[in-house]
């Protein structure tokens, strides 16, 4: 099997000792490093202290906790961080919570569990964080392009105001400076933003 190098951070929520090393097992059959790190929480609070100090690509939670179900947790998990979440409930009431957490992107499991279900699962978390990472470049991707345009009008503006150029000779005067130069457009308009605060 090939991961180029994919890792995930996992956040498990269980106190049961079974279920802890049945998940153990499991990902320890993945590559070396594949799952890291790998933190442990007895409860609700616990988890989400650790929620407090970083953010996990993976939250596995093994309800029922002794403070609390673990549900609204889920929900929050995947509604307010950039992971994937795996709820893990009573088979009596499956239904019932897969019916509430859906909406909020939560994969659900119901119990008993096998060391083979519980290994799919976690490979249906994977293909959904990777998911999550196309979604998330994407956007930077986006927000890096239209950061880059405000910066570049930004200078076409300075070079009207102080230079008493058209937008069309500044524009021109940006792509030439940029090419004769070797460096983006976006370098240029910088400088020249630069060039006019240092002399403002």
């Amino acid at each position: 099997m090939i991961y180029d190098d994919r890792t995930y951070s996992i956040l498990v929520v269980s106190a049961s000792d079974k279920f802890n090393e049945l998940l153990s097992s499991v990902l320890a059959q993945g590559a070396e490093g594949m799952y890291s790190p790998v933190v442990r929480a007895e409860s609700v609070t616990l988890a989400k202290r650790e929620l407090l100090q970083r953010n996990f690509d993976m939250i596995i939670v093994n309800s029922p906790l002794p403070d609390e179900q673990g549900i609204n947790f889920a929900i929050d998990s995947c509604r307010d961080k950039s992971c994937v979440c795996l709820l893990i409930v009573r088979n009596e009431i499956f239904d019932e919570i897969h019916a509430q957490v859906i909406g909020q992107g939560v994969f659900v499991l119901s119990k008993p569990l096998n060391a083979m279900i519980l290994s799919r699962s976690v490979k249906w978390l994977e293909s959904a964080r990777e998911r999550l990472r196309s979604l998330e470049k994407k956007a930077s991707s986006v927000q890096e392009k239209m950061e880059e345009i405000r910066i570049v009008n930004r200078a076409k503006l300075v070079l009207i105001e102080k230079k008493g150029m058209s937008e069309s000779e500044a524009h021109h005067f940006l792509e030439k400076q940029a090419m004769n130069n070797s460096v983006t457009r976006v370098s240029i308009a910088e400088k020249v933003i630069r060039l006019y605060q240092e002399n403002a």
